[in-house]
């Protein structure tokens, strides 16, 4: 059920009321009948523009749809769903919002049994869940005066992940980089590491026929290993209260750091594996890991301080730690 909101009377508002007092005080200073007449005209014309402004309101279903990726402090989209259910009036000048940072939608008309879509522009400081339980529904028909809301009830939940930065903006000491390239040993890869003759038992597939074709030998082509290609990142979120908004920035920025690195390297083809105090996500890449690396971070929250040390399942993996100094410590 829709919930009535605060009446806020317009600039052009003001002014009518201001205009029926004085159209009043003159009537009954001088007694002019046509002066009584102007004046009940005038609250007949307010009267009937609430009540107009009011079934304008009303009638109306919502429906709201997140978008699959967003991003704190990256606009992103909702998709609005409305739906008019009357049969008598259409609908005029309707603006939708959520109370979020953004940009509202407006609906200049819906006709009487009508649909329409469209887009509220939101951005989120903040990243973790976020639920939107009501859809403002704002007008200003039928003349202005009076700006008349509405709340509706809606049920959406958005996963909000970790702001991203440019990926430079990642200290690079932090990063191996034996995970930048390859093994520098024969694989499975695809960069070249040798030519070679061929050897009995080598498989046909990789002989090189144009160098073959030239020297008129058998020549083999060796290819580097990619098993380098491979990142652990490991962050340690046993930090202790966060008794500061200095201490809160910092665990944040650690929070996108490591969201922006797992992008980053997954976007370029590595596995990544993400080791916090209470989760452990293997070596993986795809889309499946990024989403899944993105939602453990999206709900990482400060624990309480431990004297052991995180490590990664593997110690021979290229690792980038991020960690920051105990609240209490600092």
């Amino acid at each position: 059920m829709a919930g009535a909101e605060r009446i806020r009377p317009t600039r052009v508002g003001i002014g009518y009321v201001v205009g029926c007092l004085l159209v009043g005080v003159a009537a009954t200073n001088t007694g002019n009948n046509a002066l009584y007449i102007v004046m009940a005209v005038m609250l007949g014309v307010l009267v009937v523009s609430g009540l107009t402004s009011r079934v304008n309101l009303q009638g109306l279903r919502l429906e709201l749809e997140a978008p699959t990726e967003v991003f704190a402090n990256r606009p992103f989209h909702l998709r609005l769903l409305v739906r008019h259910g009357g049969r008598l009036l259409p609908r005029w000048l309707l603006v939708f919002n959520v109370g979020e940072p953004g940009q509202p939608l407006l609906v200049p008309y819906l006709p009487r049994r009508g649909t329409s879509r469209g887009y509220l522009e939101l951005l989120v400081p903040r990243r973790g869940r976020h639920r939107f339980s009501w859809v403002h529904v704002g007008s200003i028909f039928p003349l202005g005066f009076f700006h008349k809301g509405l709340r509706y009830p809606v049920d959406a939940e958005v996963l909000v992940y970790p702001e991203l930065f440019a990926a430079a903006s990642v200290s690079p000491e932090r990063a191996s980089t034996r995970g930048e390239g390859f093994a520098q040993r024969v694989g499975w890869g695809h960069d070249l590491h040798a030519l070679r003759a061929f050897r009995s038992g080598d498989d046909p597939r990789r002989i090189h026929w144009k160098q073959t074709a030239r020297t008129g030998a058998m020549v083999f082509t060796e290819r580097e290993a990619e098993e380098g290609r491979r990142l652990s990142i490991v962050f340690d979120n046993a930090v202790g209260a966060l008794a500061t908004p200095e201490a809160e920035a910092r665990f944040e920025r650690l929070v996108s750091e490591a969201a922006t690195a797992a992008v980053d390297y997954l976007g370029r083809g590595f596995e990544v594996e993400l080791v916090t105090r209470e989760d452990r996500l293997p070596f993986a890449s795809g889309a499946l890991q990024r989403r899944a690396v993105l939602e453990a971070l999206a709900l990482v929250e400060p624990r309480p301080l431990q004297a052991d040390v995180l490590r990664p399942s593997s110690a021979d993996a290229p690792q980038l730690r991020l960690a920051m100094e105990p609240v209490a410590a600092a």
